[in-house]
């Protein structure tokens, strides 16, 4: 797929069929999130792929409080994207700077993977919204690591839809702001 018709494509799926995926392309996709640039080049993540079904579940039901994302236990395999430790030099800057570069970083990674996922006719979806602390303790995290998203990933049953976004005119501008 032409990358401009890549990025038109990816969405964020919220149905997926009863298809497992296949490892070699879950492999491709993490292989896309690692060759991410990140600050002074600390890749400061680790992604924990959850396909045992039985364990993917339970991560999903930590992703369903308050009624929300149901639809992520239709999903065959969800990521878990754990932020690791910046190296020294990147941790400098994220302080000097006051920016924290390992969660831009991060998200570098995590659309990279998206984007690699649609390429290969796979659904993702980007969640937020869950009980950190209880998916750390069931994918056995360390207590000073933190799990910013899971990413959904399967073979989507949506449509690919519209894309509603601002103009450019609104989110853009030349030379000055």
């Amino acid at each position: 797929m032409e990358f401009s018709e890549l990025v038109k494509h990816r969405q964020s799926d919220r149905k997926y069929a009863d298809l497992p995926v296949e490892r070699e392309k879950l492999l491709q996709c993490i292989e896309a999130a690692r060759l991410s640039p990140s600050a002074d080049n600390s890749q400061p993540w680790k992604f924990v792929v959850v396909d045992d079904p039985a364990l993917k579940e339970q991560v999903a039901g930590c992703a369903t409080e308050l009624g929300m994302n149901r639809f992520v236990h239709q999903a065959p395999v969800i990521v878990a994207v754990v932020v690791e430790r910046m190296n020294v030099l990147a941790t400098i800057a994220s302080a000097i700077k006051r920016k924290d570069f390992s969660l831009l970083d991060v998200g570098i990674a995590v659309n990279q993977l998206c984007l690699q996922a649609a390429d290969l006719g796979l659904g993702t979806c980007i969640i937020g919204w869950f009980d950190e602390k209880k998916v750390k303790k069931l994918l056995q995290v360390d207590r000073g690591r933190r799990i910013p998203l899971l990413v959904t990933i399967g073979y989507s049953e949506a449509k690919t839809r519209d894309k509603i976004r601002k103009s450019t005119e609104q989110m853009s501008s030349w030379n000055r702001y």
